[in-house]
């Protein structure tokens, strides 16, 4: 039986990457059915909505999503603020689908160590950031203007079920690894981060194959520069996970090269997951084939591994990843002197091509 996946291209060169993510998943030989919809700006320009009901329906019967990137600077000035990209489209569509657990690695690829902006080896890091994803500041209630616009309110919320569930993620995770999270949090400050630290601390006790500390956001974000290689697994909330997933990612020398997963929970055996590059949609370089689809790519190989539970191809794509960049083919962000610069399609169709073998 073929699996459903929605493509959402979105913006930018959230079609160019996309593409060539197709490309790769179709050299695996898996079998399924892509059906493309709208998302973000495109959507808005065509429907006057940047998330229309027929795509999040698509998305609601589909095994997966992969989606590009959104938004840009034409969409900044919409008003209200609801129907811009990331707020319109972005936010509903992990809340309706329950996308509460962001699985984003950020691993040095070793061709690509000169690229890191930290020297030697220090750059080589493999870790996972663990964000809670629909819930904290992002989507708390109320959130308005106040004083004839003097003012404003934004609210941090979290609930102990809502800490829990992205916690269990985190601790399935790094079995799976180094079996260690940094949990990361403000309590000396936060009521939020106090009672995060308090529910992830009683699960510690219940999870003691597994080492847990606690690290509070800024000095996490300083030992991300300082020493990155002690982090194995991050677990955070959602604006904390969003910043220091940036910070990892440029570690390794380009936010072109870093997946992510978006989770809800297991039905029928089966996890339901939207597949993103961590990157923008970089509108300044749209349509010149200068974008990289590794992020992309890679991003596609995490869908293998956890919506369709084949390891086997997802290793294929990663290697083939490997073997192209060992090869000194390059794009744009990336580009060195003693490298060969490539299109975002010739950089797409060297990974097809290893991939298919």
């Amino acid at each position: 039986m073929a699996f459903k996946i929605a493509v959402l291209a979105g913006d930018g060169i959230g079609p160019e990457v996309t593409a060539e993510a197709v490309k790769v998943l179709r050299a695996t030989g898996v079998e399924c059915n892509f059906e493309d919809a709208l998302i973000g700006g495109a959507a808005y320009d065509a429907k006057g909505h940047p998330l229309p009901k027929e795509t999040l329906d698509l998305c609601k019967d589909a095994d997966a999503v992969l989606l590009g990137a959104v938004g840009g600077p034409k969409y900044d000035a919409i008003q209200p603020i609801e129907l811009r990209p990331e707020v319109g489209a972005l936010l509903p569509l992990r809340r309706e689908l329950n996308l509460y657990a962001n699985v984003r690695p950020a691993k040095t690829l070793k061709a690509l160590m000169m690229a890191s902006p930290l020297k030697g080896e220090r750059g080589l890091i493999d870790l996972v950031v663990m964000r809670e994803l629909t819930g904290g500041i992002y989507f708390g209630q109320p959130r308005e203007r106040r004083d004839n616009g003097n003012t404003a309110v934004d609210t941090c919320i979290y609930s102990k079920m809502e800490i829990e569930r992205i916690a269990k993620r985190a601790f399935d995770i790094a079995r799976q690894r180094r079996r260690m999270i940094t949990s990361v949090d403000k309590a000396n400050v936060l009521e939020t981060s106090r009672l995060w630290r308090e529910v992830v601390t009683a699960m510690a006790a219940d999870n003691q194959d597994v080492k847990v500390e606690h690290m509070l956001v800024d000095n996490c974000a300083m030992q991300l520069v300082r020493d990155p290689q002690h982090f194995d697994v991050i677990l955070t909330e959602n604006m904390f996970g969003d910043i220091l997933s940036d910070e990892a990612s440029m570690i390794t020398g380009s936010l072109g090269l870093l997946p992510s997963a978006s989770l809800s929970d297991p039905k029928n055996g089966k996890v339901f997951g939207l597949y993103e590059p961590v990157h923008g949609s970089a509108p300044d370089i749209a349509g010149q084939g200068r974008a990289n689809p590794i992020a992309a790519i890679l991003s596609a190989a995490m869908m293998l591994r956890y919506s369709f539970d084949d390891n086997k191809k997802a290793l294929r794509i990663e290697a083939a990843v490997d073997q192209a960049l060992d090869s000194g083919i390059r794009t744009a962000d990336i580009f060195e002197k003693a490298s060969r610069l490539v299109s975002t399609k010739e950089m797409g169709d060297a990974i097809a091509e290893r991939v298919a073998g």
